[in-house]
């Protein structure tokens, strides 16, 4: 699996290009500035691209709108990006083309080796993974508003875990529940946010972007 990695700092930049490398990905590029990911990405066509938020010349969020105007020429390419703060307004404009394959990841976690290449793997597989932190820090943040304030306490523990990209397994074993109340509850989730099935739209990701708007 090809991947191509966007960092300033040289040793987060070396450090995460040796931990791709020893977990089975292929680094294609890894590189410092904005124009020089958009350049990476859209020559080389990676299967996922890991990227921090704030990139060189501004240190603004060029690596985010970089990666999201390679999304719109291509669409779904799997992006995961980085930060080091919880910044929402971010999470949400990634998630707002409702695709999926992407991910939003605290700085901090990528020294959790296995908890950063499994998001890896999670997002370039089509699946999408809200940090833990920016959950809870959205959540505190949040009041019973918006088009969530319906979900029982029950819903939102799943649907919590839904942003978080865990799978339906996880969600059982996280919660103790049976495989058929994960998908009672996820189709009330579904049914009270109003998201229709249809082929177009991943649904999981339309419900956490709702989420993320609470």
């Amino acid at each position: 699996m090809r991947v191509v990695l966007a960092e300033d700092l040289f040793l987060l930049r070396d450090g995460l290009s040796r931990t791709l490398a020893e977990h089975g990905f292929e680094v294609a590029a890894a590189v410092e500035t904005g124009p020089e990911l958009l350049r990476a990405l859209r020559e080389l066509r990676p299967d996922v691209a890991v990227v921090d938020i704030r990139l060189p010349p501004t240190h603004t969020d060029e690596g985010l709108q970089a990666a999201l105007t390679v999304r719109r020429e291509r669409p779904a390419l799997p992006v995961l990006v980085l930060s080091q703060y919880v910044e929402q307004l971010y999470a949400q404009e990634l998630l707002a083309d409702g695709h999926g394959a992407v991910g939003y990841l605290l700085k901090d976690r990528v020294t959790h080796t296995a908890q950063f290449v499994d998001a890896v793997r999670t997002v370039a597989s089509g699946g999408t993974v809200m940090d833990p932190q920016v959950i809870a820090r959205l959540m505190a943040r949040s009041t019973a508003r918006g088009t969530t304030a319906d979900l029982s306490p029950r819903e939102l523990d799943v649907l919590r875990l839904m942003a978080e990209g865990r799978s339906n397994a996880a969600v059982m074993a996280e919660l103790h529940i049976s495989e058929s109340a994960v998908a009672k509850h996820t189709a009330s989730i579904f049914g009270k946010l109003r998201i229709d099935n249809t082929p177009d739209a991943n649904r999981r990701v339309l419900a956490v972007l709702a989420y993320l708007k609470r």
